[in-house]
């Protein structure tokens, strides 16, 4: 087989790395995607260890927490995911650094067009697959997204990376480094063809809000239709005021494009303002929704995509740590994990999921076929 996925408990990167490349023995290495929990390797060394261990190969992830494996998940681990050249016939990793003082992607496209002879605004989505990888903490999700669709007919598919609720630092990984307020870029050739899936587990209501004021780079909306934002949400929920932080959870807002959803979660009030975990703009027409079952929205759109494309062989699972609290506190974690029983999958919970943009309770999920 081309892809396997694995994973190491132990708890220094020296000993995680040479733990997954001892799995991998015989196994020609062209790409590995890993997840490091911010819990147990340091950040300034699994980077290093891992590219070490793989010196000829390219080998890129990040932080993270509640790690996926296969029909499991693990916590405190390494998982990882690794391409054999036969998989991915090639592959190319980019650092946009220092986002906080301005993102400027026309040198990483630049960069990628030269190297695959071919221009990443016409190249074929169904062979060439992009994934993205950022800082969880740098609030940048969205301008980066933005820029990226300027320059690619790639779906880059991903997740922002985590550090297990305690928001304190979240780091990309490449090149045997580490980085944060930056964002990770890689695009590869798939040479038995890549796809995508995302669910969000949500029903879409009749309810409409317009954003009217809003302070996009802060993430909070000020006013819905006119009105203090607060206000009109308790309003539409049909609820007092005061109960409406305890009802973010489970009744997000989403941007409808075609029949496809886009969810924007509540995190919460700021007076009668509301911060989401996403960028909001003025004059973005909004729908309240509900938040339905996981499991079997989850199970259906994988079995949906087995069918439409003849079979998965891989996944990477980039899934919001919304959801995993959300499966957590249903008792339904295994079971969704059961979902990717017979699959080489990983992932990770996120603090945000990366497809044509920014979003939030949603899972983005890389296939292979």
């Amino acid at each position: 087989m081309g892809i396997r996925a694995l994973f190491s408990k132990k708890t220094t990167a020296a000993q995680a790395a040479a733990d997954i490349k001892t799995q991998l023995n015989g196994f020609n290495v062209k790409m590995m995607v890993y997840f490091a929990s911010a819990d147990t390797c340091k950040h300034d060394e699994i980077s290093a260890a891992m590219q070490s261990a793989f010196p000829d190969s390219i080998v890129f992830g990040c932080t993270s927490h509640a790690e996926l494996y296969r029909g499991e998940t693990k916590s405190g681990t390494v998982t990882a995911m690794a391409f054999s050249p036969e998989t991915i016939s090639d592959i190319k990793v980019e650092v946009l650094e220092n986002l906080s003082a301005g993102i400027d992607v026309d040198p990483v496209f630049q960069s990628f067009d030269a190297y695959f002879k071919t221009p990443m605004a016409t190249a074929d989505y169904k062979r060439y697959g992009g994934i993205i990888l950022i800082d969880g903490l740098s609030m940048k999700e969205e301008e980066v997204m933005d820029k990226i669709g300027t320059q690619s007919h790639i779906v880059f598919i991903g997740g922002s990376a985590s550090d297990n609720l305690k928001f304190d630092k979240t780091y990309v990984f490449a090149n045997g480094k580490s980085y944060t307020d930056a964002a990770l870029l890689a695009i590869f050739k798939a040479e038995n063809g890549v796809d995508f899936i995302k669910t969000q587990s949500v029903d879409v209501t009749d309810t409409g809000l317009t954003v009217t004021k809003a302070i996009p780079e802060k993430r909070t909306v000020v006013e819905f239709d006119n009105k203090p934002a607060a206000l009109r949400y308790a309003e539409a929920l049909g609820v007092e005021r005061s109960k409406i932080d305890s009802m973010f959870f489970a009744n997000p807002v989403g941007l409808i494009i075609g029949s496809d959803v886009y969810i924007r979660s509540c995190q919460r009030t700021d007076g009668d303002a509301i911060i989401f975990y996403c960028g909001m703009m003025e004059g973005m027409n909004l729908k309240l929704c509900k938040i339905r079952d996981i499991l079997s929205d989850t199970r259906a759109a994988v079995e949906n995509k087995k069918k439409e494309i003849g079979g998965i062989t891989a996944i990477i699972d980039f899934r919001c740590v919304l959801r995993t609290v959300q499966l957590n506190n249903e008792g339904g974690l295994n079971k969704y994990t059961d979902i990717f029983n017979g699959i080489e999958a990983i992932g990770f919970s996120t603090y945000g999921e990366e497809i044509h943009g920014h979003v939030n309770q949603t899972s983005t999920m890389m296939v292979f076929k």
